[in-house]
């Protein structure tokens, strides 16, 4: 469908939908956020016809969401990869998991955590295996152009904690109700606890990120409030949040991270995961007994 089928042209909704309204197309871009881009692979991963991926791959490089680029000349092969208008339907996306996670697949309580055995939990774990695609988040910074820092350190181990949200005193603070989201307080406590045991993480290898879908400048003052010694990222695009399908909840009109950690080695594979995380505290020295555990298995 193109937007000129759609009756209502001047509806903004109507056109989005125009573009990405069959469930096909929004599974493509979910999977390319993901880091499968080479035709075969999408095929095998959604469990589409090859001609139906052909037209819905044609369609969403017409109209600027994906673009080709080939990766092998002779006989031609190209791979597929979001545009900057194809992020821009991240928050959609994340959007749309909240809302199935809290009211499909749960029952309907508003809450930054999940149950040990619930479907959430599940696909968390599953992501153990998997590759953090290769994305640059802004770094947290008083700037209104902070520098940009890959998720993933450059040391044997990564530590991502993702947490839903911490603020310096004198700041913009949490919204009203807070306290009563289960899970969503400890924030200030993990990261302390971070930055009190950060020398443990470095001489196992490891680098620690610490990430919230906050905006740059908050975490800023944050971090340096605490006087944490590591980076804190800003997920606030939502694309590593929704490149890894990462639970979210949503409280003071934004989404929020769950606090979850997961722990990648250096080819980028996910080779652990903490979720959930009924101690915020207690979960760093669990995030110590991943790496030895890996470190041990090889």
């Amino acid at each position: 469908m193109r937007y000129t089928d759609v009756g209502d042209t001047d509806c903004s909704i109507a056109q989005a939908l125009s573009v990405v309204g069959d469930w096909w197309t929004l599974l493509l871009v979910r999977d390319l956020a993901g880091g499968t881009h080479q035709f075969d692979a999408l095929h095998e991963a959604l469990g589409i016809s090859r001609k139906v991926l052909t037209a819905r791959l044609r369609s969403l490089v017409e109209d600027g969401v994906v673009e080709k680029r080939l990766y092998h000349a002779h006989p031609p092969r190209y791979a597929y990869h979001l545009t900057e208008k194809g992020w821009g339907l991240l928050p959609v996306l994340v959007a749309l998991q909240d809302w199935g996670g809290r009211h499909l697949l749960g029952d309907g309580t508003l809450t930054a955590t999940a149950e040990p055995d619930s479907a959430e939990a599940r696909r968390v774990h599953a992501l153990i295996g998997t590759r953090v695609p290769e994305l640059a988040l802004p770094v947290a910074s008083a700037d209104p152009h902070p520098r940009t820092a890959d998720p993933v350190g450059d040391t044997p181990w990564t530590v991502l904690y993702c947490f839903p949200g911490a603020y310096a005193p004198g700041t913009q603070g949490h919204p009203p109700g807070w306290d009563e989201i289960p899970g969503a307080v400890g924030c200030t406590l993990e990261s302390c606890t971070y930055r009190d045991r950060l020398a443990d993480f470095t001489a196992r290898g490891a680098t620690v990120h610490g990430v919230s879908t906050q905006r740059p400048d908050q975490q800023a003052a944050f971090a340096a409030h605490q006087g944490l010694p590591f980076p804190l990222l800003s997920d606030a695009a939502l694309r590593l949040t929704g490149a890894l399908r990462l639970p979210t909840f949503r409280a003071g009109g934004a989404e929020r991270l769950k606090r979850l950690t997961l722990l990648v080695d250096a080819t980028r594979t996910v080779r652990a995961v903490l979720y959930p995380v009924p101690d915020p505290g207690g979960s760093v020295q669990d995030a110590l007994a991943l790496i030895d555990a890996a470190a041990q298995a090889g």
